[in-house]
Order: structure tokens, then C-alpha cells, then sequence
């Protein structure tokens, strides 16, 4: 669009049709009169702070009609007569237009060279309340929001320190989405900072509609194959500070409650709050149990299946477990249908009201209990090592892991019932050669601090040590 024009009746027409006056019913515009010279003002309904611009508004009628003798630039009336602290002044129309949309207030005033942008917005947002896949027993029980300006305080409030560096971005050609790189500058790697800035700019999408995932999308490497997350999230500002102070790059999308955390290692998915909120020697004993169990999760059916597979494979004190009981279902359809049933009752369970809640635990419990077995449908064995897959993967707080250990314990299987325990050694050394080609978003390499080796950094990773100067 060029730059703003001398002519304040065509710079109005341009930003009046540009923004919709008229056409769309939440853009206000208001005209003024401020020392005898016209002025008019944009800003989005519901965005604008009532009190502050009727406050300005007031003082600029109050003005004399000599007050803007002199003056044609809006950078010496913004700097004369405009009292809120955020405000910019700029040339570029469609810039000015963004900044309308973003929530700005745009001041024109006649004879005055270019368009203040009054950064007096409110957006409509939630409280910041506890994340529901984040709760912990102790220690904070705030929450990120969906907008980027309070979840920044949330962050200020726990790092004091000036090296914390907000650095924001603009990403998608027409959302113009707010994205805000949030880091130590004398701590971040700065190679990393590059590559993390390089992938954001490189971005090409119209917009982020489903904010933070259209973001990872746009920047993970393409292994559309490779089921393992190469982004870890949270909602939890004690999290995300932590991680800030230990030299890692928090990325927060607008309109996402959720931040994401650089570099991402598959050994970073061990870690959990509610850890750090007990003594080290609890805290270590939760995180190994945790591992140890979601280990045990990927292997358990696939394991089993091919025990008791063939008769005369078990050593006697574990003959119990060869003699699943006879149902009309082959064992295989046993264990691949009670792993889509689970699915269904989770997304069932996302769009079941709240008041309706007990009633649908109630029904899926009868479903894949009393009557599956009744019926001959499933056998009880069969019914107990799903229930303790299902468990644990509620032990791992991310859902992206958990549903990737699903796809390959899945693969497992049925490789397991296809060419039995070849198929089963060789879909281990799979998922084990899997993991180690995972490319991560940035950073060192997916398995570190495993491969390349830092044993300083990976024994930090399994247990929990206490509280140090160098330990956060």
C-alpha cells in the first residue's frame, strides 16, 4: 500500500474501507475535533479500553486551538498529548490495519504526518486457573491463558531477572498471529535461538487456526511415519519458568492456554511437576515408577500374546498366565478390539457433559466388563492387561507420547502374530531405530543427552536431585 497520503479525507476513506466501517458492526470509529483540526480514531469493539480512551477523548476536546499550532508530525503530538505509555506512530497502512486488528486504537489527525497506534486493549480471556491435565498436590495453582500479555507476567512474576528476554514475532501471511520467544539471553544457546527464529520466519501459511499445533506443524521435519512428539507442552508457568532458567526457549502462540518448550528430547517427557513439589528421594521414586510403567505399558500385551501364543513356553511358575479363558473372539481381535474401544470411551468422553459424566463412566464400564465377558465376547485376562495399559498411560502427563507408545504397541502386535518371536525382536530393534532417526525440531539430537553422551545431564534427567544454585 505504499505510505500514508498528505490528504486526511483520503486517509480515511482508505481505513474505513480497508477495516470494514459500516460493513462490519464491532469496528467503532469516532470523529474528533482536537484544536480545530479533525481527527478520528479506529479500534475494535471489545477490545478497546472504555475508560482510557474516553479519558484521552476528553483531554484532547480540552485542548486550545493553538495547542497543535506548529506541529505536523504525530510523533511530536503522541509525545505532547497522548498519555498512555504504549504507543507507537507509523507510515505503513497495512501495518496500521494489523494494528487495528490486533486490538490497537488508530489515531488520524489532520495536517499531522502518519497514524498513531494506542496500544489500550483488554482482551476477552479466561482466569488463570489450574490446567486440568497439569494438577499438582502442592506448589502453584495458576495457569497460562489464552493470551500471550498476561502469560508473559505469569513468567515475569517468577524470573526477576533483566537477562529474561520477551522477543516477539509475527507468523501467518493474513492471521498475523502474535508469537513470543521467551528466554535468557546470557543463557540460551544462541545457534539455537537462530534456528528456532529461521523456522518461525520461514513459516509460509495463510494462518496458525489451531495456534500452537499449526505452528509445530509448519516447523517439525517431515516424518509423517514417525509417531514420536518433537514438541513438549505445558500450561504450567512453574514449568515453563524452570525450563526458562535451565537455558531452554519457551515459544508462546496467541490465542493457545499452552507453551512450547526448545529443544525437545524423548528424555524430557520423563519429567513431571508434581516430582519437584515432593523431597528428592519421593520425587526420584515417582519419576522411575513412571518410566518403568510406561515401559512396561508398550510391552505388556504384545509380550503376553506371544507367551502364551504356543503352549510349553512358559516355565512352570508362570503357568497361570498360559491359559487365557476360551471366548468367541480369537486372542488378537481380543486385543486389538478392547484397544479401539478404549479410544472411542476417551473421545466419547471429551463431549460428554459434565452432568452426564457418571453415567457414561458407569456405561463403559459395563460395556467392557459384565457384559463383554458374560457374552463371551472378551476374556477377563484380556480385560485386565488393557485396563493396566489404559492406566498407565495416564501416568505420562504428555498425551502425544502416550498415543505414540499406543501406534508401535500396536505394530508390535500384530508383527507378534505374524511371524511370531522374529517379529517381535525385529519390531523392537524397529522401534529402538525408530527413536534414534527421530529428528528434533532444534537442538542436539533427539536421544540427548543419551546420544551424543552427557552423563551429568542424562543422570539428571532419570533422578531427581535437590534444589541448587546450578539445579532448578
Amino acid at each position: 500500500m505504499g505510505t500514508l497520503s498528505d490528504n486526511y479525507t483520503e486517509n480515511v476513506r482508505l481505513f474505513d474501507e480497508a477495516l470494514g466501517v459500516g460493513r462490519s458492526v464491532d469496528m467503532v470509529s469516532r470523529d474528533y475535533l482536537i484544536a480545530g483540526r479533525r481527527a478520528r480514531i479506529w479500534v475494535v469493539d471489545g477490545y478497546g479500553l472504555d475508560e482510557t480512551l474516553e479519558r484521552m477523548g476528553a483531554f484532547w476536546l480540552s485542548r486550545p486551538e493553538n495547542a497543535l499550532e506548529g506541529l505536523t508530525d504525530m510523533q511530536d503530538f503522541a509525545d505532547r498529548l497522548i498519555s498512555f505509555s504504549e504507543v507507537d506512530v507509523g507510515l505503513d497502512p497495512e501495518e496500521l490495519i494489523t494494528s487495528v486488528l490486533m486490538g490497537k486504537t488508530l489515531l488520524l489527525v489532520e495536517g499531522l504526518r502518519g497514524g498513531a497506534q494506542i496500544d489500550a486493549k483488554s482482551y476477552p480471556s479466561r482466569g488463570v486457573d489450574e490446567p486440568p491435565d497439569g494438577k499438582v498436590l502442592r506448589g502453584s495453582h495458576d495457569g497460562f491463558v489464552e493470551a500471550v500479555v498476561p502469560n508473559m507476567a505469569l513468567l515475569r512474576r517468577r524470573i526477576r531477572d533483566p537477562h529474561l528476554t520477551m522477543e516477539g514475532l509475527k507468523v501467518g501471511r493474513r492471521s498475523h498471529t502474535d508469537a513470543v520467544l521467551c528466554y535468557l539471553d546470557d543463557k540460551a544457546d544462541p545457534a539455537l535461538l537462530s534456528a528456532i527464529r529461521e523456522k518461525l520466519n520461514g513459516i509460509d501459511v495463510n494462518s496458525l487456526s489451531m495456534a500452537q499445533e499449526s505452528v509445530a506443524e509448519a516447523i517439525r521435519p517431515k516424518q509423517w511415519y514417525n509417531p514420536f512428539p518433537k514438541v513438549r507442552y505445558t500450561e504450567r508457568p512453574d514449568s515453563a519458568a524452570a525450563s526458562v532458567m535451565e537455558g531452554n526457549v519457551v515459544l508462546m502462540v496467541d490465542n493457545s492456554p499452552s507453551v512450547m518448550i526448545l529443544p525437545t528430547t524423548f528424555f524430557d517427557f520423563t519429567q513431571e511437576a508434581n516430582e519437584f513439589y515432593f523431597p528428592p528421594l519421593v520425587g526420584s521414586y515417582l519419576r522411575l515408577l513412571r518410566i518403568i510403567v510406561f515401559l512396561i505399558s508398550l510391552l505388556i500385551t504384545p509380550t503376553w500374546y506371544l507367551m502364551v501364543k504356543e503352549s510349553g513356553r512358559l516355565p512352570e511358575w508362570l503357568e497361570f498366565l498360559s491359559s487365557p479363558e476360551p471366548a468367541a473372539l480369537g486372542l488378537l481381535w481380543q486385543l486389538l478390539v478392547v484397544e479401539f474401544l478404549v479410544d472411542v470411551l476417551k473421545l466419547a468422553s471429551l463431549n460428554t457433559p459434565d452432568s452426564l459424566s457418571n453415567s457414561f463412566s458407569m456405561l463403559g464400564a459395563l460395556i467392557l466388563g459384565d457384559f463383554a465377558v458374560q457374552a463371551g465376547w472378551l476374556g477377563p485376562e484380556v480385560l485386565v492387561y488393557m485396563a493396566f495399559v489404559s492406566v498407565a498411560s495416564f501416568a505420562q502427563p504428555s498425551y502425544e507420547m502416550g498415543y505414540a507408545f499406543k501406534l508401535l504397541r500396536v505394530v508390535l502386535l500384530l508383527l507378534t502374530a505374524v511371524f511370531d518371536i522374529w517379529g517381535y525382536g525385529f519390531g523392537i530393534l524397529g522401534i529402538l531405530i525408530l527413536l534414534a532417526t527421530t529428528k528434533p525440531l532444534v537442538g542436539r539430537g533427539y536421544l540427548y543427552p543419551l546420544i551424543p553422551f552427557h552423563g551429568r545431564a542424562l543422570w539428571r534427567l532419570l533422578v531427581r536431585e535437590p534444589i541448587s544454585r546450578d539445579n532448578t
